[in-house]
């Protein structure tokens, strides 16, 4: 398994993937991507309404743009918390600068870690290839912070990897 992220493409959308082997327990990776003050950390300040309709509002620190052109919202579709190592949280993604879409966080406790399998699906396939090397810095800033880590920049982190991915060689 490696850490970079796969864009496919069925009619007119995209998929996003990432696939990632987390060494921490299922219950760690779920609070880190599910509790708001966690979520802070490493991908910025919002809610989510921890139950399946709940709402989740996301106001991510970075990239650089304005507040209204970053700014996520939407509502749960699926919420099932860790239980016999498996977990899924899935939201709606709605922002001004892309198509409405849909994000799933699928969790898979393996061993003494879990397997992160992170879809972004229903983007235009040009939209998908522009959020990948962003959301391979999230994850990676995701990791550093389950491993108590400082945190890579996002913008450094996202030069570092986007010569990595198709569209931008």
């Amino acid at each position: 398994m490696n850490d970079l992220g796969t864009v496919t493409t069925t009619g007119d959308h995209a998929i996003l993937t990432f696939e990632r082997r987390l060494p921490f327990p299922i219950d760690r990776v779920w609070a880190a991507i599910t509790d708001p003050a966690e979520r802070k950390a490493w991908f910025g300040a919002g809610t989510v309404e921890q139950r399946e309709g709940g709402e989740v509002v996301i106001e991510p620190d970075d990239p650089p743009a304005p507040m209204e052109a970053k700014r996520v919202t939407g509502r749960i579709l699926t919420w099932q918390p860790p239980a016999q190592g498996h977990a899924v949280f899935e939201h709606e993604w709605q922002q001004r600068i892309v198509e409405d879409s849909v994000v799933r966080y699928e969790l898979k406790a393996e061993g003494d870690g879990t397997v992160l399998t992170f879809t972004h699906i229903g983007l235009s396939e040009r939209n998908a290839l522009g959020f990948v090397p962003g959301t391979h810095a999230f994850l990676d800033r995701l990791t550093a912070h389950l491993g108590d880590e400082t945190l890579p920049g996002w913008s450094e982190r996202y030069a570092e990897v986007a010569p990595a991915y198709p569209a931008w060689k």
